[in-house]
């Protein structure tokens, strides 16, 4: 740049301070012109704030207002407790189909009642391992996530059996079916405890259990709609698993609270209450026979199907008559008079089946009777240990006490199984003995220990057999 050109700076004050006019002026107007443009720039800018302050607020209130956002897709109570126990009794039945198919399918297969008993009983260590492990799932993962994928795996199992049929296929799928139900009966039953309320827990309860047990009565009588030795029952029992997880997830909450409780160890309840832990343990073991291998025994016994789903599916259905008459009178007498009545008779009745065909109506009237009895006494050993405990105690001492029930429906079929080596009365035997068991034990106790008046008693609940440590909230009021 030579030095006689003008720098740009140089020419920017020549046009502002020249002296012709005509070049002040232009400078003038280009200045106003520049004003007018940041002018109409700002109006639009503040125009476009107060649109956006306006409108974003009511945006944002139609979306909080968007119904069931995250959560059930049922929003009456009647409609969610409604799928909820629909999905309840699919699930129950599929699982009652399959158990009495896999007994008669066994025996078919020439396994053995030993080795068809044994397989049988995985279940019951599966159910075991899973009950503690769904509540870990739960918190992790969350509660829907834990039952759709517990549905699908317990779906495929079922349908592996059907393809692989040998004994030791059959029992790793029986662990893994135990797995897969527990975690789904304690998602199902953390749903049902966030429906229930202080003034609709005891019918919600009551509606669980006769839900429950009715509908494994029916899902065992569903074993004569085809071939057991075919592929159908099992593509039933798939169907019947899978389809439990429509109406059940329409009526769940995504993330509802899972349930904690003080915990009370075995041996803290062993001390003040060991009559509900010996209980639980004697009437596991007696009733994980019926349920476990009582289609293994029936079947080997030479009973057709039909005959073979009459025979288990007695007791469920006598159960259903017994619970609430037996649960009443046991609030309004000493409990354990009850308790030692009902298993006397239930021990009776196993004993009578010596002398009886399984195929005769005498015999599953007898049978029935049994489950009548047999049944409500799991639940009566709940309310006797919450008699002698702390409120804040209770749900731990109940979960307990379902660990051990489960531990006795493990034991009690591997034994049945194991001796019915030797005679297949064996069945009946082991049964009986437990029963008897429960008998002179509680009366032993009532006569070293006194027990709570009647005035002091709380209040019965049914239980069903095959809840999980999950049902212990339900048996607790809300503060």
């Amino acid at each position: 740049m030579s030095a006689n050109e003008p720098t740009p700076a140089a020419e920017g004050g020549a046009i502002g301070t020249g002296a012709e006019g005509g070049a002040s002026g232009t400078g003038a107007e280009d200045g106003a012109s520049t004003t007018v443009r940041i002018s109409r720039r700002e109006r639009a800018l503040h125009r476009a704030h107060e649109m956006a302050t306006g409108y974003v607020p009511q945006i944002a209130r139609a979306t909080v207002a968007e119904p069931h956002v995250g959560g059930p897709a049922l929003a009456s109570h009647t409609a969610r407790s409604t799928a909820l126990f629909a999905g309840i009794a699919l699930l129950m039945a599929g699982n009652g189909l399959q158990n009495t198919l896999l007994g008669v399918r066994a025996t078919s297969e020439d396994f053995g009642s030993t080795v068809a008993g044994l397989v049988m009983a995985m279940n019951f260590v599966g159910f075991l391992a899973g009950s503690a492990l769904a509540p870990h799932l739960l918190r992790q993962v969350g509660h829907v996530r834990v039952f759709a994928a517990g549905a699908s795996a317990g779906s495929s199992v079922v349908l592996v059996q059907a393809v692989f049929v040998d004994p030791l296929t059959w029992g790793a799928c029986r662990f893994m079916w135990g797995v897969c139900f527990a975690a789904l009966i304690v998602v199902a039953e953390t749903w049902l405890n966030e429906l229930a309320t202080n003034e609709n827990r005891g019918r919600m309860v009551a509606r669980y259990m006769v839900i429950t047990m009715g509908a494994i009565a029916a899902g065992q009588l569903l074993v004569v709609v085809a071939d057991t030795n075919g592929f159908a029952l099992f593509a039933v029992v798939s169907v019947l698993v899978s389809l439990a997880l429509v109406p059940m997830s329409l009526s769940a909450s995504a993330n509802p609270p899972v349930m904690e409780h003080e915990s009370v160890g075995l041996r803290t309840l062993m001390g003040t209450a060991p009559t509900g832990v010996v209980v639980a343990f004697l009437v596991g073991a007696a009733l994980g026979s019926i349920s476990g291998i009582g289609s293994v025994y029936a079947a080997s016994r030479g009973l057709s199907p039909l005959q073979v789903a009459l025979f288990v599916a007695a007791p469920m259905i006598g159960s259903l008559f017994g619970q609430i008459p037996l649960g009443r009178l046991s609030d309004r007498v000493p409990r354990r008079i009850v308790i030692v009545a009902a298993a006397s008779i239930a021990g009776a009745a196993c004993l009578v089946m010596l002398a009886l065909d399984e195929r005769g109506f005498a015999g599953i009237v007898v049978m029935g009777v049994m489950g009548a009895f047999a049944y409500p006494i799991y639940s009566m050993a709940v309310a006797q240990t919450n008699d002698w405990l702390r409120g804040s105690q209770r749900a731990g001492a109940s979960a307990v006490l379902v660990r051990m029930n489960g531990v006795g429906a493990t034991v009690g079929p591997i034994c049945a199984a194991i001796a019915m080596s030797v005679t297949l009365n064996a069945f009946y035997f082991v049964m009986a003995a437990a029963y008897v068991s429960v008998a002179v034990f509680v009366a032993a106790r009532m006569l070293l220990v006194a027990g709570p008046t009647v005035a002091q008693q709380g209040q019965f609940l049914p239980i069903p057999a095959r809840a999980s440590a999950a049902v212990a909230a339900l048996l607790r009021r809300r503060r």
